[in-house]
């Protein structure tokens, strides 16, 4: 399903900074995947690991979906960036994972309806270290990557329907380098 949105900037694009990623920040539209600071972890294989217990449930089993790990090999983006649509999983949460030193910047607006404009959305970057799980029906752009490579997307897969809805900003909205 596609909605087009009007975007509260009259006719020119605004530009959209991203703020660095915290926990606290990026709380309304999920959860940030990093050591959490002062977190000690518990030891594990004889010692030879620290385990971080981050999040319990990834919320992926909502109309009989089930986990589905997928890799996506990411070219860097160019910024700013146009951002002229945004997408949402209302059943399930979306976690991108950076395998090595990647950065990318999120672009995301609160679940429920869909964003009426650029005072809707928020924009962050990561460290390279950091991931994203983002909270069921989330609206955010597709990933952008600031550094090419891979990540890990853990995401809800389920036979029949894919649960993805997209919206169309009828004036876009640039986006800001890190």
């Amino acid at each position: 399903m596609t909605h087009d949105v009007a975007a509260s900037t009259g006719g020119a694009a605004t530009m959209l900074a991203p703020r660095p990623l915290t926990p606290q920040a990026f709380a309304p539209f999920g959860t940030v995947i990093a050591v959490p600071e002062g977190a000690e972890g518990r030891a594990i294989n004889g010692g030879n690991a620290r385990r971080f217990d981050l999040l319990s449930d990834l919320r992926l089993d909502a109309g009989g979906g089930r986990p589905m790990l997928a890799l996506f090999r990411a070219q860097a983006r160019r910024f700013p960036h146009e951002v002229a649509e945004l997408e949402r999983h209302a059943l399930g949460s979306q976690a991108f994972v950076p395998l090595g030193m990647r950065r990318f910047v999120i672009v995301v607006a609160r679940a429920g309806a869909a964003p009426a404009g650029a005072g809707e959305l928020a924009a962050f970057a990561t460290d390279g270290q950091q991931g994203v799980v983002l909270a069921p029906g989330t609206w955010h752009h597709a990933l952008l990557a600031v550094d090419a490579g891979d990540f890990v997307v853990i995401e809800r897969g389920a036979a029949g329907a894919i649960d993805c809805e997209v919206c169309r900003l009828r004036v876009p909205v640039r986006v800001d380098g890190p």
